[in-house]
This record gives structure tokens, sequence and C-alpha cells, in this order.
């Protein structure tokens, strides 16, 4: 999985950043995955007066790090608005390449009403949450086997897009940041979506305004959604000389997640339970998180298998054994006549 470069890694770390609502506290720390729709312009409704094609952009934020969610966000508006709006006005673009303050900005002015972009557009996004991720990946072959990163964001992909199908939006066009090789995967959403233009491809955070707008919002989601599982999981707990200081201290001691941020593996070896690991900040499927419970400071557990009673053959509760030692039940209709009474 692609991890930011070393410089990049600052930029991937979140510090006083704007809480959007896709940021549900309650969901986030019980370690569900869930989705957020924002209000659906009326103007972009299909059975509006003078409703307009839409065009539609999706990416993803978080799919290599070994702390927080994945998250995937779409960003709908009118196509002859696309350029102007996004890129002329509010300059969207990449969300890897503008700060963390000018996504937060952005991520604002999209969720302040009166505001042009909410008066013009939509959005909506897919939290991942760690445990369902690592769940589907360690998933045992008696229960369908491994249900891969790939798969599952392909799901949220399309899930997110029919949520807009089903508010009444007239969607023309849909333009994708790729996951693995563009073709195969445009295929697959033109089958699902065979009205819509369907255009899959690398780097499309770059170079379609509504992806670098989806991009946005996924980033800043998951920028909100590390910070608030910062607060109340990760920081330490401060003792009565320092917290005010802590309050103050907004700089998470877990970096950016990703496994290459020294910050972030410091803080998994001192925080881990040689039981349990971590709690729901954490992807227990990926190879650095998995290391470490295997490790000298992880303790070996053998869950037992659960006995779900349907092993017993009937013929079991008849056995000789049971009748030899005057088993009263066993008795109960008399005992076989054998074919010598024929």
């Amino acid at each position: 999985m692609e991890e930011p470069a070393p410089a990049e890694i600052e930029n991937e770390t979140p510090s006083n950043i704007f809480i959007p609502p896709s940021v549900i506290p309650s969901s986030l720390l019980s370690g569900r995955s869930y989705t957020h729709f924002s209000p659906v312009p009326p103007s972009l409704l299909a059975s509006a007066e003078k409703s307009v094609p839409v065009c539609l952009g999706v990416d993803e934020a978080g799919r290599g790090p070994v702390l927080g969610p994945m998250v995937y966000g779409i960003f709908y508006l009118p196509l002859p608005l696309a350029d102007p709006l996004l890129r002329q006005t509010h300059h969207f673009d990449d969300s890897k390449v503008l700060t963390p303050q000018v996504r937060s900005s952005l991520m604002q002015t999209i969720s302040t009403a009166g505001s042009d972009l909410h008066q013009s557009c939509g959005w909506a996004t897919t939290l991942l949450s760690a445990g369902d991720i690592s769940a589907g990946m360690m998933r045992p072959s008696n229960a369908g086997g491994s249900y891969n990163l790939n798969a599952q964001a392909m799901d949220a992909t399309v899930q997110l897009i029919q949520g807009i199908y089903d508010r009444g939006v007239n969607i023309q066009e849909i333009y994708v940041d790729t996951i693995g090789q563009p073709a195969a995967y445009q295929k697959k959403l033109e089958r699902i979506f065979p009205t819509a233009k369907i255009t899959v491809a690398k780097k499309a955070d770059s170079l379609y305004p509504c992806v670098s707008a989806a991009s946005v919002c996924a980033k800043v989601t998951r920028d909100a959604a590390l910070e608030v599982l910062w607060k109340t999981r990760g920081r330490p707990p401060a003792r009565e000389e320092e917290k005010d200081k802590n309050e103050e201290d907004t700089d998470m001691e877990w970096g950016s997640g990703y496994p290459s941020d020294q910050r972030c593996v410091t803080w998994l070896r001192g925080n881990m339970h040689p039981v349990f690991g971590w709690g729901p900040e954490c992807r227990f499927s990926w190879g650095t998180a998995k290391d470490m419970l295997e490790g000298p400071k992880g303790v070996k557990v053998d869950w037992p298998v659960d006995d779900d009673g349907d092993t017993n053959r009937l013929t079991d509760f008849f056995s000789a054994k049971d009748q030899e030692e005057g088993d009263e039940l066993g008795t109960w209709f008399g005992t076989p006549a054998g074919l010598e009474a024929f």
C-alpha cells in the first residue's frame, strides 16, 4: 500500500481542523462503519423543473495507515459549474497537495449554509472503521473468506453512488480515482450504472474538479475522525498539573497513522495491551500491528471453538452403554426384539 514520503508526513497529520458533520463521535468510538449524506440542493433533483445534468466525483483517504478509518467521499454539482466554481473560484486540487488548513477551510465552506458551494453542491462520505476493515480482511474461510480492501472499497463506492441516485439526483457523468487497473474498474461500474458516462483514471483527483472536491471531503473527514479518536482514545490522561498544557497541546503523538511515521510506531508499542492490542483506532490486519501482537510483548491466546450443538446424531442419545446401565429413557419403549422374534 502506498505511503506518503517522509516530506509529506506532516501534511498527512491533522491539527486544529474543522470537524465536519460527517464525523459522528458515537459511531466512530463504537468501531462501526457508517455513511453520511449532505442535503441535496433542490436544483439538482431530477424532478426539478429546471433540473441540470450533474457530474459526480469519487475519491478516498486513508487506504494505507494502520491507525484510523478509510474514508470514501463523493461530491456532485451541475456540470457547467465544475470548472468555474471548483477550480477557478475555490481552487480545489488533489487534497494531498493542499495544506491541512486549506482543506479544512474548503470543507467548512462546503458545510456552511448559504455559501455558494453549499447551495450548488452535494457530498457524502462512507467511513470504513479500522475494526470493520480488519474483520473483513481476516474473515475465516467458513464465513466466506477474506474480504479484501479492494472489494470493500468497491462496495463503498457503489453504495455511495447508488445513494445519490436514490435521492433523485440527475447524474450524467461519474469520475473515479482508480482502484487497481482503471479499465477493469471502469467496466464494473459501467455494468452497475449503465445510464451514466463513467471515467476511471489514475490521479483523477488532480484531473477532474469534482474528484478533487471528493478528495477534500474524504481527507478532512478522516483527519477529523483521527482527531476525535486521539482526544478520546490516544491521548494519555493528564496529571492535574498538566491539564492546562494538554488542553492547548493538540499535536497527536501517534502522528499520521502510517507505519512509516515513527511517531505512529512508537505510540503503538507504548499503548499495546498484551492480549487485546488496541481499541477501535487500529487495523489489526496490518503487518505492523500483527508483528507487535505476535512479538515478545504479546500474549498468545488459544480461543476455544464454541460447540454449535449441531454435531450430535439422534442415535447418540440411545447408545448401548446407556441401555446396559439401565437408563430409564433408553428402555422406555422396551428393548429391540431382534430377528429371532419372527
